[in-house]
């Protein structure tokens, strides 16, 4: 009896708000809250099967990362940038945050996130898809901790398989696809006497032999050939005089390194495709000339791999967000942010959500901070700039510290930019304080924003990340998360009945 007085009490008091007039009700703000409230309610969960994966990993774009994206996106395109939506934040796609660390740091490493999402379970810095009982640099670790892979598992559904990034095709978050090393930088080399693994470039034109990668592109193309021996713009690094890209030749693949390969491929062939456009990693999108853009490679890889009946899994990584971040380069990381941006967009696109799932996420944050209490349209690259009194965008007046000099919204904790040099006497300090600082100056493409400590590459953070997703078992994604749930979802979604 006490709950149905309660129950009534609940619905008259209601009742009576729902008929006074709220005053706020004519606010466009308002407008909106009401509009997602209706939206949320007719949203309904897809829990079909899904005959396609599709997990797209921004490297190092955490929830701080990202918002400096899109206010970059948004004040590109004309607008003041806080209030801009990028595409995975888009109605449709449900959200959580995700917990970064490996099993034995609390800081991550690229190699052990990427490698949680791809086998379920967290794994140990620095190493890939090997059980906590491997141990990094050890080879004799490595037999009897190999983990099984998603990718793996997918083959042998039918599906098929494929990996963009922008980095290293042999790098820590694509090589999670396919490999399984005790050392993420064992990319072309081995120690002397390890049988028990080979290298990870190897292992990549392995899983293409058995029908594990059926696509493949991205940089890294010097170690796949001898060193000493140059192919079409690439310069060969491996010490053992082994030639993989004609080894992937010989089994039908379809090799490119510029544009133009890229442009001429035949996508309707069921060969082998293995794209590398550098030596090392691939261009910054700002600097990016004769190599496809990360979109451009999603959509090959997504018009490619629709082909099989059985449906596919594609790992998608934008890279260089990572590299920029670690430069201290703020602008680097946002043009390539707004890149991965697009690539979501346009998987987006081309793939249905009754049957393909999208998940976007992130492996890991960085020491990136934002400073002062800076008004509306504050260039995100460039000074803050003061709260307006009136009006939305801010005064136009940059705001100063203490030492009276002006501040960039992007600053790092540590990095390249710290305001600490190395003296005659080695040790570290100031002495002439900050410099003078314009936002000419601090928009510069080549700025790095000003840091604490001095380090020669700035560092992750073991901040959580955000995931979104779209598509069959996509509402899964709630709360906050351990990464490795990550695959779980993915496997339920593939194998749901």
């Amino acid at each position: 009896m006490k709950t149905l007085c309660i129950s009534a009490a609940a619905l008259a008091a209601a009742t009576t708000v729902n008929a006074q007039t709220i005053v706020q009700m004519d606010s466009d703000w308002y407008s909106a809250g009401q509009e997602y409230i209706q939206a949320e309610l007719a949203r309904m969960a897809n829990t079909a099967q899904a005959k396609n994966v599709i997990l797209m990993i921004a490297d190092g774009n955490g929830v701080g990362t990202n918002y400096a994206t899109r206010l970059f996106m948004g004040q590109q395109e004309g607008g003041l940038g806080e209030d801009y939506v990028l595409p995975y934040e888009q109605p449709g796609f449900y959200s959580a945050l995700v917990k970064t660390y490996n099993i034995n740091a609390q800081t991550p490493d690229s190699a052990p996130t990427a490698g949680s999402m791809n086998t379920g379970v967290k794994q140990r810095f620095n190493l890939i898809n090997l059980g906590e009982d491997a141990i990094h640099d050890d080879c004799s670790t490595v037999e009897g901790n190999e983990l099984t892979l998603f990718s793996e598992l997918m083959t042998e559904m039918g599906k098929s398989v494929g990996i963009v990034s922008t980095a290293r095709i042999t790098h820590a978050t694509p090589a999670a696809v396919y490999a399984k090393t005790a050392n993420r930088n064992w990319e072309d080399e081995i120690p002397e006497g390890c049988t028990a693994q080979a290298d990870i470039a190897t292992q990549l034109i392995d899983a293409m032999e058995a029908g594990t990668v059926d696509f493949a592109m991205g940089g890294g193309g010097r170690y796949f050939l001898p060193e000493g021996m140059e192919l079409g713009g690439l310069g060969g690094h491996r010490p053992d005089d082994t030639n993989l890209i004609e080894r992937a030749e010989g089994l039908g693949a379809a090799f490119v390194t510029d544009q133009a390969g890229f442009d001429g491929l035949d996508l309707a062939s069921d060969a082998p495709v293995l794209g590398l456009y550098e030596n090392s990693h691939m261009l910054y999108e700002a600097d990016r000339e004769n190599e496809p853009s990360l979109a451009e490679m999603t959509a090959a890889a997504i018009e490619y791999l629709s082909k099989n009946e059985n449906g596919y899994y594609l790992e998608v990584e934008a890279g260089r967000i990572d590299h920029g971040n670690h430069a201290g380069n703020a602008y680097r990381t946002l043009t390539d942010g707004v890149a991965w941006a697009e690539a979501v967009a346009l998987a987006d696109e081309m793939t249905d959500d009754a049957d393909t799932l999208i998940v976007v996420t992130a492996d890991h944050e960085h020491a990136i901070a934002f400073n002062g209490y800076c008004g509306r349209g504050s260039p995100i690259t460039g000074l803050c700039y003061d709260v307006a009194q009136t009006g939305i965008e801010h005064s136009g007046e940059a705001l100063t510290a203490a030492d009276g000099k002006p501040y960039t919204v992007i600053g790092y904790l540590n990095g390249a930019g710290s305001l600490l040099t190395e003296q005659s006497d080695g040790s570290f300090a100031a002495p002439e304080g900050r410099a003078e600082l314009t936002n000419e100056e601090a928009m510069d493409p080549d700025f790095l924003q000003q840091a604490m400590l001095p380090m020669s590459s700035e560092t992750h953070s073991g901040e959580d990340v955000a995931v979104y997703a779209k598509g069959p078992w996509a509402h899964l994604f709630d709360g906050t998360i351990e990464q490795n749930i990550i695959f779980h979802v993915m496997m339920h979604a593939a194998t749901a009945e």
